[in-house]
């Protein structure tokens, strides 16, 4: 598995947990609980940003990674 087969992966799971945790955010009646998955869910749409660039850095630097 090539390094960004790896990084692709990771960014699916990544991008599934936020769209879980921006889910759980709309569907809970707790206001503490909505601002915590709110919170959680902007940190992983950090996490996505900072992964998409690191793969972007991979890609220039690494050409055979391209898909």
């Amino acid at each position: 598995m090539t390094v960004a087969t790896q990084m692709q992966q990771c960014i699916a799971s990544v991008q599934s947990a936020a769209a879980s945790l921006k889910t759980f955010s709309l569907e809970t009646v707790d206001q503490q609980m909505k601002q915590e998955f709110q919170q959680l869910s902007q940190t992983m749409d950090q996490t996505l940003t900072s992964l998409q660039q690191r793969q972007q850095q991979i890609e220039q630097q690494e050409p055979q990674y391209k898909q």
